[in-house]
């Protein structure tokens, strides 16, 4: 049997960032689903600062909080890619900064649910 070698894609970016109307997280997440992507989760972080150089934070007095996450997506290495590529365009062409990361893992456990 052949092991296939898992990866995790992260991008990190702002909650307020969008790619056309729909806020950048959610439009990851949906075509991420929709690409078959095994899992996908998105983390908020409490503080931290990107390209800008501009720290955020959580603050409890600002209406729109704009604040770091993280989107995390795991699968096979070679659908993470593929994925990523076709993702591409739309990253390169929001008007504001990110970053993207592909790393190996290694799956300890994957229990499905009920």
């Amino acid at each position: 049997m052949t092991e296939k070698s898992n990866s995790i894609l992260k991008i990190h970016a702002s909650t307020t960032d969008k790619i056309g109307n729909k806020l950048l997280y959610q439009y990851v997440v949906e075509k991420a689903q929709e690409a078959g992507i095994a899992g996908a989760t998105v983390q908020r972080g409490i503080m931290g600062y990107g390209s800008s150089c501009r720290i955020s934070s959580s603050k409890f007095w600002e209406l729109t909080e704009k604040l770091p996450i993280v989107i995390e997506l795991i699968d096979e290495n070679e659908k993470l890619e593929a994925f990523y590529e076709h993702l591409k365009p739309d990253l390169v062409g929001m008007p504001k900064g990110c970053l993207v990361l592909l790393e190996p893992i290694q799956i300890l456990l994957n229990k499905k649910g009920i």
